[in-house]
């Protein structure tokens, strides 16, 4: 359990400390080239959910993101036990909830900076909250279809 929490707490930690330097360094809109065509830190705000979706629904949010919570650390208790992919998806999980409900809560909004263009696409700006709820949904779905069949041959061997 420990190295699950660890996990979320480091990266929460990460996703606060880059957020509070790009609020205390750059101004909104402000656009800094990190590898040419393909990633800048650009400063922007987001008062809704991904792609800006249900824009001002704080209440919504916090109501969902406490819900969310109280069931992922149900879930690492009660369901993860011997399952390492799950526990740790469930700490990307916690990470990226929690880095983006602190923004809500103290800011009014999320900040976000990671600026893609990925094949000439200008793909969503993001932050490392972001990135940790994205890789834990990823690897909760690895974990759902594979674990059980790993964890399975590894008891049998």
């Amino acid at each position: 359990m420990k190295r699950y929490y660890g996990l979320a707490f480091i990266l929460i930690l990460l996703d606060q400390l880059t957020k509070w330097v790009v609020v205390q360094t750059m101004t909104i809109g402000q656009s800094i080239e990190v590898i040419p065509n393909l990633l800048y830190w650009t400063s922007y705000r987001n008062k809704g959910a991904a792609w800006g979706m249900l824009e001002g629904q704080m209440v919504f949010f916090f109501i969902i993101t406490i819900l969310v919570v109280a069931g992922l650390v149900y879930f690492l208790h009660k369901e993860v036990n011997g399952y390492q992919l799950l526990g740790y998806s469930v700490g990307l999980l916690l990470a990226g909830a929690i880095g983006n409900f602190i923004d809500r809560l103290f800011r009014g909004e999320v900040v976000d900076f990671v600026d893609t263009y990925p094949f000439g696409y200008n793909f969503p700006i993001f932050n490392v909250a972001d990135m940790a709820l994205t890789f834990g949904v990823i690897l909760m779905v690895i974990g759902i279809l594979f674990e059980e069949k790993l964890h399975k041959e590894r008891g049998q061997s």
